[in-house]
């Protein structure tokens, strides 16, 4: 699950397998070995897969069933503007 977690997120954001493993400082062996299920991920590493998505780890290993942003340090406006693209994209759906 944790695999198939990691394969969803990193084409959702359209990255390829080496740039995912170069942004939380794995090789793409690794990444590919992730999402194949062949190995899993150290603690450290999965902490910066969550981090790196803006998820939190429970997310990640199916533990939780929604993703949170990270909102810290917008201001009032900002977070007033998100709100709205937010439910302009629920009202999309």
């Amino acid at each position: 699950m944790l695999g198939q977690m990691i394969r969803r997120l990193r084409t959702e954001r359209g990255l390829k397998q080496e740039e995912l493993g170069k942004a939380v400082c794995a090789s793409k062996q690794s990444v590919s070995n992730w999402e194949n299920e062949n190995i899993m991920p150290s603690v450290e590493i999965l902490v910066r897969l969550a981090e790196f998505f803006g998820v939190t780890t429970d997310y990640l290993l199916g533990r939780e069933g929604s993703r949170h942003l990270d909102t810290d340090g917008l201001s009032d406006i900002q977070l007033t503007h998100l709100q709205q693209v937010i439910d302009d994209l629920r009202g999309s759906e």
